[in-house]
């Protein structure tokens, strides 16, 4: 955080802002405007004629100023941070395999060891939390993490595309698993989970 908060006050560049930085810092400048007009025809000081701000006005922008740097500054933060976690868990997967071998075939042979009813309520139980009736309050809850975690501003056209194609693919993908993959596996399964499914 040092390194990064050092190179962000330090550096000489200049600030590019984007179109929809430059309209929040215009917006926000003219509320501050109108509030100290207001202010002012409340207190019966108003003149006819404002040359400059008034200095509560240039205060205000002075601290908008500062918190906007330290939003940007906690945006570049996080998305290190993110890039750093990627690079450990990339790096400890690529070189931790035979363990990853291990767990998995554990986890197999949990699975495989269960009777078919409990497998049948598992992948239910998976298959709704994921791909459900309520599970699109969830993904977009869950866009909108990812989203503010990496600093993004919001954008509503992709969270309800994302909402509404993700887990359509997310469920046919698990009905191709429960048909053509457990179909082979255990029989008696794929007709346990239809009836449980349809009931």
């Amino acid at each position: 955080e040092l390194w990064i908060k050092n190179w962000w006050n330090t550096r000489q560049s200049e600030t590019l802002l984007t179109d929809i930085q430059e309209k929040r810092i215009l917006e926000r400048f003219i509320e501050l405007e109108e509030l100290s007009l207001l202010d002012e025809m409340i207190k019966g000081k108003l003149k006819t004629h404002v040359q400059k701000p008034p200095t509560g006005i240039h205060k205000e922008i002075i601290q908008w100023v500062k918190i906007n740097n330290e939003d940007h500054l906690h945006t570049i933060l996080h998305f290190s941070t993110n890039i750093i976690c990627l690079a450990i868990l990339s790096g400890s997967f690529f070189l931790g395999k035979e363990e990853l071998v291990i767990l998995n075939s554990w986890v197999q042979e949990f699975f495989y060891n269960l009777n078919d009813s409990i497998k049948a309520f598992f992948i239910l139980l998976v298959t709704d939390f994921f791909v459900g009736f309520h599970s699109t309050r969830g993904w977009e809850l869950v866009i909108r993490w990812v989203y503010n975690d990496f600093g993004w501003a919001p954008n509503e056209l992709i969270f309800t595309i994302f909402v509404c194609s993700f887990p359509v693919i997310l469920d046919t993908c698990l009905i191709f698993w429960v048909f053509f993959c457990l179909n082979r596996l255990s029989p008696s399964l794929v007709v346990i989970y239809h009836s449980i499914s349809e009931a």
